[in-house]
């Protein structure tokens, strides 16, 4: 099949549409570095949009019908967005789902601690990442404290134009003979993740000066003691705003594109779609790079309760039955949205070049992912596959088919199977990216803007 370039086919018209997009894109991107902040800025924009909280419609008595956009979240992590069509929600949902957590590096419960006047947090890392690719690079700490008596204290440093921001140290290269012959995988250890964090001792008589200067400027700034640090949640990033990549432009460089790139595409496309007879789905979810795994991950029954509450409130509550949740989970049709793998020249031998997503061709269709024998896999039906074929190139989309790589290379999987297990169509749709799970990844506008387009044509078609 003849692969086509995106850029080949745009009008001016469509060049401004895309960076309009895309500026849009990298906004929520520097809004939302972690799950919470993910959430925040969907709301945000959803309520701007015309969407209510599910929950406070029901308590108010209004019944569900058709037209109404609904929301709601689940312990600030995952959201879940829906825009009521004409058919009765027994007939199915046209469902985008991606995940809005990234790789990246968590803070201990007990982090805090000085050694030889150097004040450190102690960290554990999060999802699959390249220890090496950490050390020396510019780093924030974003994430909510929450004190005893249920207060929080949301928390943003080294973002700011201002801020001072944090690194984890290496070895210097004169010292480096050992650490340089080992594998890459245990060249940099994970407990020698920690983030530095301060070297000024407070003045005064006792141990830890560096460590009591910190505790003091906790105090001081946001009213929270080291107990604190037990109920809390710090995530280290990458420091700095998603930026423009290519001389010509052509690129995005950010944090999170994994799965972030499909996530804001997703949330794009739900706020956009008009009048849909069958109710439109967004659910965005943590957990997925950690195996969907807890209360707010896609293996939880958060989901089936949401759309059992959303039923009672149309049916009513002497009427619901359990049967029709089963039959609108059975009868739906899903995307599970998240980045695949671009083929990258630099790293040519791990690809198969026909079966490969190709930056700049569009949203990417994988019709299975899992490992080698297609382990862990939700393998797609062929007649789904037509439907989605048919949809897209009605709706002047351009997309692409890949797998994850060559088969005995590795591989990976996605929240697909979850889903699938209700006996709904699945099929894995996402946003090539290069240097997956790296701390910078980097994606093609062009296949930002098709993404957003073919997640619009899906809800509005399927």
């Amino acid at each position: 099949m003849e692969r086509k370039n995106a850029w080949n086919s745009y009008s001016q018209e469509d060049l401004q549409q895309m960076e309009a997009v895309n500026e849009e894109y990298k906004k929520c991107l520097d809004a939302g570095k972690t799950e919470r902040e993910c959430v925040g800025e969907a709301v945000r924009r959803a309520e701007e949009a015309g969407y209510c909280e599910l929950f406070e419609v029901l308590k108010s008595g209004v019944k569900i019908v058709p037209g109404m956009k609904v929301y709601t979240t689940y312990m600030e992590k995952t959201v879940i967005f829906f825009y009521i069509g004409e058919e009765p929600l027994e007939k199915g949902m046209n469902i985008l789902g991606a995940h809005i957590d990234s790789p990246r590096i968590d803070l201990k419960q007990m982090p805090l601690y000085e050694e030889q006047e150097f004040a450190y947090f102690d960290t554990h890392y999060y999802g699959g990442i390249k220890k090496y690719q950490w050390v020396t690079i510019p780093l924030a700490l974003h994430g909510v404290v929450v004190r005893k008596d249920g207060t929080k204290v949301n928390i943003v440093i080294g973002e700011k134009e201002d801020d001072p921001v944090f690194v984890i140290s290496d070895l210097l290269i004169h010292l480096s003979k050992n650490q340089l012959n080992k594998k890459a995988g245990e060249a940099i250890a994970g407990e020698k993740l920690d983030l530095l964090i301060a070297n000024r001792p407070l003045k005064g008589e006792g141990k830890e000066r560096v460590k009591a200067g910190v505790l003091k400027l906790l105090k001081a700034t946001y009213d929270i003691e080291e107990a604190d640090f037990l109920s809390a949640e710090l995530e280290i990033v990458p420091a700095g705003k998603a930026k423009d990549c290519g001389i010509d432009r052509s690129m995005i460089l950010a944090y999170g594109q994994d799965d972030r790139a499909c996530a804001f595409t997703s949330l794009f496309a739900m706020l956009e779609v008009e009048r849909v007879k069958r109710t439109a789905c967004c659910v965005l979810v943590d957990k997925e790079e950690v195996g969907s795994v807890g209360a707010t991950g896609m293996s939880s029954k958060f989901f089936e309760n949401a759309i059992a509450e959303l039923i009672a409130g149309m049916v009513g509550e002497e009427h619901y039955s359990d049967l029709k949740v089963r039959r609108a989970m059975a009868n739906s049709k899903m995307l599970s949205s998240d980045v695949s793998a671009a083929y990258d020249p630099m790293h040519a031998d791990v690809f198969e070049k026909k079966n490969s997503a190709y930056f700049s061709n569009g949203v990417v269709f994988n019709k299975y992912t899992g490992s080698r024998g297609k382990s862990g896999s939700n393998d797609a039906n062929a007649e789904f596959v037509a439907e989605l074929r048919k949809i897209m190139e009605d709706n002047e989309v351009a997309f692409q088919t890949a797998e994850l790589g060559k088969v005995d290379e590795g591989g990976g999987g996605t929240i697909a199977y979850i889903l699938a297990n209700h006996a709904m169509n699945v099929i894995d749709s996402g946003v090539a990216v290069l240097s997956m799970h790296a701390p910078w990844e980097v994606t093609s506008k062009a296949d930002i803007y098709e993404a957003v387009k073919g997640y619009r044509a899906f809800l509005k078609d399927a």
